[in-house]
C-alpha cells in the first residue's frame, strides 16, 4: 500500500505478501527417506518448510542450507532436487530481507529446471514465480513483468483456469500493477484471485486472508475506505485465526487496517495497531528486516500527521538506514523514505 504526507507521497506496504514454493513440496517424494534424519535432505527440507510456513525463517533457512549441501554432494551440482534446495534457501532470505544474497539463488535453480526438466514444467514455474517476486520487491518492474506472465500462461496452460496456483499468478501479477499504479489493470486480477480461492480453498483459508488483504489495499488507495475496512478486518481475523497472533502475515494485516484508521482522521485507534506491528515484526524479522522499515515509517507518519515531529524524525531515520542498507539508495521506498526524514526536519527548524 501507498501512504501520504501531506506534500510527499509515502511507500506503505508491499501487497503480494509471502508466497510458498510449490516445487519444494512437489520436489520432495523423489527421494529416498533415510534412517538419521539429520543427514537426510526431505527430513530437512520438510522441517524447513515447516518452519518457514509457521515464520520462523532463520531456523527454516540453517535446515535449507544443510539439505543444499548434501544434496549438492551427493547428487551433483546440477540435479533437480538441488534447485529445490536452491529455491528453497532463497526463499528463507528473501522472507528475511536479504534480496542481494537470494537473486543468484532463485537465478541457479531456473537454470537448473529448465535445462533438465523443459521450459513448462511445473517446477519452472515457481522458479519464475519467485524469481519475479524478488525482482518486483527489488523494484525492478520490468524484469519482474515478463516472468509473472510467463508463469501465469504455463499455470492456465497445465492447470486450467480455475487452480489455486493461477490464482496465486493473477494475485502476484496484480500485485506488480498495483505497485507501479496501474489499479485499473490489478484491480480485475485481484478480484479473479480472491473468487478462484474463495471457490478451491473455502472462505476460511490464509490464502483468501492474503486477497482479501490484497484487494482491500486497492480500494484503500483509490479511496473506496468504507469497502476497505471490511476486507481488512476480515483478512486480520482470518490470519490470526489460522497462522496465530505471532506471525508475520498478521503484522502486515495489523499495519494496514491502522493505516487505513489514520487516513479516516482514527489516529487513537490506529496507534496501537501499528505499534504492535511494529514490535511483532522485529521480533520475529530482526530489527533490519524491510517490514520492519515499513512499520517504523508507517508509525512516524501516524506521529507527523498529529504534529509529533520530535518523535517521528527517529523513527524515519532508522526506516531510512535499513531500506539503504537492504533495498539500496535508488530504490522507490528508499527515496521516498528520505523525503520523508527531509519533509519532518523541516518542520522541526
Amino acid at each position: 500500500m501507498k501512504k501520504y504526507l501531506p506534500v510527499t507521497r509515502i511507500g506503505l506496504l508491499v501487497i503480494a505478501i509471502t508466497l510458498f514454493n510449490a516445487a519444494a513440496v512437489l520436489s520432495a517424494t523423489r527421494e529416498t527417506v533415510s534412517v538419521n534424519e539429520d543427514c537426510n535432505p526431505l527430513s530437512l527440507n520438510a522441517r524447513g518448510i515447516t518452519l518457514q510456513t509457521s515464520g520462523k525463517y532463520s531456523e527454516a533457512e540453517s535446515l535449507f542450507r544443510q539439505a543444499l549441501a548434501i544434496r549438492e554432494k551427493t547428487l551433483g551440482p546440477d540435479h533437480p532436487d538441488v534447485a529445490t534446495s536452491l529455491n528453497n534457501l532463497a526463499e528463507s532470505l528473501r522472507l528475511q530481507g536479504m534480496y542481494t544474497e537470494a537473486e543468484p539463488l532463485y537465478r541457479r535453480a531456473l537454470v537448473i529446471d529448465e535445462k533438465v526438466l523443459g521450459k513448462e514444467h511445473p517446477d519452472v514455474t515457481s522458479d519464475l514465480n519467485n524469481l519475479a517476486l524478488l525482482l518486483r520487491l527489488q523494484g525492478k518492474y520490468a524484469e519482474a513483468e515478463p516472468l509473472f506472465r510467463r508463469s501465469l500462461a504455463l499455470r492456465e496452460k497445465a492447470l486450467g483456469p480455475d487452480h489455486p496456483d493461477v490464482a496465486m499468478s493473477l494475485n502476484n501479477l496484480a500485485g506488480l500493477f498495483y505497485t507501479q499504479g496501474k489499479y485499473a489493470e490489478a484491480e480485475p486480477l485481484f478480484r479473479r484471485s480472491l473468487a478462484l480461492r474463495e471457490k478451491a480453498l473455502g472462505p476460511d483459508h490464509s490464502d483468501v486472508a492474503m486477497s482479501l488483504n490484497n484487494l482491500a489495499g486497492l480500494l484503500y488507495t483509490q479511496g473506496k475506505y468504507a469497502e476497505a475496512e471490511p476486507l481488512f478486518r476480515r483478512s486480520l481475523a482470518f490470519r490470526e485465526k489460522a497462522l496465530g497472533k505471532d506471525h508475520p502475515d498478521v503484522a502486515t494485516s495489523l499495519s494496514n487496517l491502522a493505516e487505513l484508521l489514520r487516513v479516516q482522521g482514527k489516529y487513537a485507534e490506529a496507534e496501537p495497531l501499528f505499534r504492535r506491528s511494529l514490535a511483532l515484526r522485529e521480533k520475529v524479522l530482526g530489527k533490519n528486516h524491510p517490514d520492519v522499515a515499513t512499520s517504523l515509517n508507517n508509525l512516524a507518519v501516524l506521529l507527523y500527521t498529529q504534529g509529533k515531529y520530535a518523535e517521528a524524525e527517529p523513527l524515519f531515520r532508522r526506516s531510512l538506514e535499513i531500506r539503504e542498507k537492504t533495498l539500496g539508495p535508488d530504490h522507490p521506498n528508499t527515496i521516498q523514505c528520505r523525503k520523508n526524514l527531509d519533509n519532518v526536519l523541516k518542520k522541526m527548524q
